[in-house]
């Protein structure tokens, strides 16, 4: 399955790590904004909203759709299905790992039970 899906990208994951382009990326979550919806609602400037988005944008994390003289931005799936599938990744080996230790401690238990 790994096939499908291209490995983890740390500056994807760095991009993600401000918190005003984290902040974007909630506001996003619902649907398209143009980038004045999104400065007036983070309360940033226009410009500062702008540089945050293309940042985004250039890490593959928010596309562009301009429509008539505004610019939307919109949330791609893409990376955050990567991010799904690594964060998965580590969800079943733990849960492998606790697996393994309650066997263990099972274990032992009937051992203790037998020796006493």
């Amino acid at each position: 399955m790994m096939g499908k899906f291209k490995s983890i990208d740390t500056s994807m994951l760095s991009a993600l790590a401000e918190p005003n382009r984290m902040a974007i990326v909630e506001l996003l979550r619902d649907g398209a904004l143009t980038v004045g919806e999104i400065a007036k609602r983070l309360e940033l400037s226009q410009p500062h909203a702008s540089k945050h988005l293309k940042v985004l944008n250039d890490n593959g994390i928010v596309e562009v759709k301009p429509e008539a003289n505004r610019r939307y931005y919109k949330l791609r799936p893409e990376p955050f299905q990567v991010i799904e599938y690594w964060a998965t990744s580590f969800q079943k080996q733990m849960e492998k790992r606790l697996n393994n230790l309650d066997d263990y401690v099972q274990e032992l238990k009937s051992k203790r039970k037998r020796d006493e």
